[in-house]
């Protein structure tokens, strides 16, 4: 019997391939034990699958339909809660899954300390990667409460993953962190570019291939208050999109994770803003048929 008006799947963009056809693996991940400000951050996956669910399948700026794309989501990692390293641990055994398996993870958080497991599993098989990191905050801290895994530290742990990381939009630095300048594009330094500059610096400070992160407090508050630690003088959705279409239109993408979205009950766009980034970010690196 076929049951009609049934409801969207609870997948990312309630897209249904098989695990074996697909090209990429979704990994949600409820995590947010390190957030130094606002906890909500575990809520993120949940709330941008449930929005993407509503993202229309076709987009014309793209002339994609995601449908194409072979997108397979897994049920929610279950958290391990012994310590943020061990989080870390499990994070990088289910990724290197998804990596033996030759797929290509996208990883949803949760706080940004999701990311050093998920790249220390790529960094076992890709050498000459960048991680390019869009973060309001240089997350550069060597430990911070007491951990070397804090979502503060993610670039000090990439550091010693690859010989290659690059920072975007970085507002928030403490003194010590100032020793990664030379891989950090500042916000303030951003105003007097314009985005295909912007982009270009990025190009020449990165590999052939690169692990992509995406921390929403990059966005403006304005644009996406729902994240646990704002940051005044972000960047737009638009000028996020628009250089997201220049770069990774021409660098391969081994991986992704968006990451820090912490919903505030009741307000839903920044939701819907998060599904529609990652929709955007889909569609430069795997879409042919996108144009610059």
């Amino acid at each position: 019997m076929k049951i009609l008006n049934s409801l969207t799947p609870y997948t990312l963009f309630g897209l249904t391939p098989q695990y074996e056809e697909s090209k990429i693996v979704v990994l949600p991940v409820p995590y947010d034990s390190t957030t130094s400000y606002k906890a909500g951050a575990r809520d993120g996956p949940h709330e941008i699958i449930s929005a993407s669910r509503t993202v229309e399948p076709y987009n014309e700026e793209l002339d994609m339909d995601i449908n194409d794309i072979l997108v397979y989501t897994t049920d929610e990692l279950a958290p391990d809660v012994n310590s943020p390293k061990a989080m870390s641990n499990r994070v990088e055994r289910e990724v290197d899954v998804i990596l033996q398996d030759k797929k290509i993870p996208i990883v949803l958080g949760g706080d940004h300390s999701i990311s050093i497991g998920a790249v220390a599993s790529v960094a076992k098989i890709e050498k000459n990667f960048t991680y390019l990191h869009f973060d309001a905050h240089s997350d550069s801290r060597d430990e911070y409460s007491g951990s070397k895994y804090s979502h503060a530290c993610v670039v000090a742990r990439v550091g010693e993953l690859t010989n290659s990381h690059y920072s975007v939009g970085v507002r928030s630095i403490e003194k010590e962190g100032m020793k990664f300048f030379k891989t950090t594009l500042f916000r303030k330094d951003m105003h007097s570019m314009n985005l295909q500059e912007i982009s270009d610096l990025i190009l020449k400070n990165t590999n052939s291939k690169i692990y992509l992160s995406i921390d929403f407090d990059v966005l403006d508050p304005s644009q996406m208050p729902s994240t646990g630690t704002p940051e005044p003088d972000g960047l737009t959705f638009y000028e996020l999109k628009e250089i997201l279409k220049r770069v990774l239109s021409k660098r391969e993408v081994i991986g992704m994770d968006f990451v820090e979205l912490s919903p505030i009950p009741g307000l839903v766009y920044p939701n819907f803003l998060a599904a529609k980034l990652i929709y955007f970010a889909i569609g430069y690196a795997f879409n042919k048929r996108a144009s610059v």
